[in-house]
């Protein structure tokens, strides 16, 4: 165990768990409906937040506005709309932003984003927009006072030439004004431990919420993990090993594993998690049920 979780108080792996839950906006009538399906079932967990992610381009925008108002309007969920600096001038990000202070949404998660080209492309700022994610969360804070996540990466973003560079932009986003780190989803917890060391050194004071991903597809998840610099440890492929076409085996062994990772988690001082459910209810729904959100015991049950 690392000196940093040597330090954690042991009351906090007594506390209850909380978690985030991430969706992205539809592309379709139908996947509107199998979101909306998602969004209902997973309320009832009584997460602390939703967040809604965000695409360059107007329809893009256009689909997660619709997507927080729809929150917003006709669930208990507070949502927190995704904004990046790709695509957009500053005069438009701030349109935005006062919009989305006027619908009544309070918490905003500020993003470089990625380039326009797409992931692994050479990312260069819009000439008149936000150049960075430090610069995009002092302009949202002096617009309004948003409560702001950031993203965090625990095993350095592709872009980041070190570990120094790393840990200095993600001190430049918090001194800017950012709540909490989010991170990328991540397999091994030890990293997330060397992590959380580096960003104690560097003084960082706000909270650090690990994304969780409930692996769906395992073959995708190798794909877009190996563009967003997530290793796969092999104890991990070796558990999807020959589940290729048994997709109700692969469930049961994406919540296991989830369940394991997050359990650890819990037992290293970790309360808060950030799903990354990628529209689907049924793996994470799952998994915080097991880790013993939204349950009430059945009335005959003694206390």
């Amino acid at each position: 165990m690392t000196d940093f979780s040597a330090r954690r108080s042991h009351q906090a792996a007594l506390s209850p768990i909380t978690a985030s839950f991430e969706f992205f906006p539809p592309k379709s009538d139908k996947m509107a409906e199998t979101l909306w399906s998602t969004v209902k079932r997973l309320e009832t967990l009584n997460p602390s937040f939703v967040s809604v992610t965000y695409g360059a381009g107007g329809s893009t925008r256009e689909r997660t506005h619709k997507t927080v108002e729809r929150i917003l309007n006709e669930t208990d969920l507070l949502p927190a709309a995704h904004l990046t600096c790709v695509g957009a001038s500053q005069t438009e990000v701030d349109e935005i932003v006062r919009d989305y202070w006027d619908l009544g949404v309070r918490h905003l998660v500020a993003l470089r984003g990625d380039p326009l080209e797409g992931i692994g492309s050479r990312y260069t700022p819009h000439n008149n927009g936000y150049p960075y994610a430090s610069d995009l969360v002092a302009g949202i804070k002096k617009i309004a006072d948003f409560d702001i996540s950031v993203s965090g990466y625990p095993e350095k973003h592709p872009e980041s030439g070190s570990w120094q560079s790393e840990i200095d932009n993600l001190k430049r986003k918090v001194d800017a004004g950012a709540d909490r780190i989010i991170t990328q989803y991540f397999f091994d917890n030890d990293l997330f431990d060397d992590y959380l060391d580096r960003i104690a050194a560097a003084g960082i004071n706000v909270p650090v919420v690990p994304g969780i991903l409930p692996i769906h597809n395992f073959e995708q998840t190798m794909v877009f993990s190996a563009k967003c610099g997530t290793s796969i440890p092999q104890w991990l492929a070796r558990r999807f090993t020959g589940l290729h076409n048994d997709p109700e085996t692969r469930k049961l062994v994406g919540v296991s594993i989830a369940c394991e990772q997050v359990m650890d988690l819990v037992d290293r001082g970790i309360n808060d998690f950030h799903f990354y459910t990628m529209n689907r209810a049924d793996l994470t729904y799952a998994i915080c049920h097991m880790l013993g959100m939204g349950q009430q015991a059945p009335e005959n049950m003694a206390a």
